[in-house]
């Protein structure tokens, strides 16, 4: 059985890929994209869970000003990209 998390992306999450891969950051995209598949919960890069408005999301570094804004459901083995671009908006 593949015990693998599938990403899924929100058409801003979609929209923010696009942008990122275009001002150089695909390697660093996808490594954590790789993470993310494998175990969205593991140390590196670190994760930081978030709240108020995103409370039950987590984000993960790009650089200082972008994240990885994710969401995950343990029970169908999902991460859900929710924003790729800019800090928390």
């Amino acid at each position: 059985m593949n015990n693998r998390y599938k990403i899924l992306y929100t058409k801003q999450g979609l929209k923010d890929k696009r942008i990122a891969f275009k001002a150089g950051y695909g390697q660093k995209i996808e490594n954590i994209l790789s993470t993310l598949k494998e175990n969205p919960f593991a140390g590196y890069p670190p994760y930081e869970k978030l709240v108020g408005d995103l409370a039950g999301a987590y984000s993960r570094r790009i650089n200082l000003k972008h994240r990885v804004v994710y969401q995950v459901y343990n029970e169908e083995r999902i991460v859900k990209i929710i924003s790729m671009w800019l800090h928390y908006e």
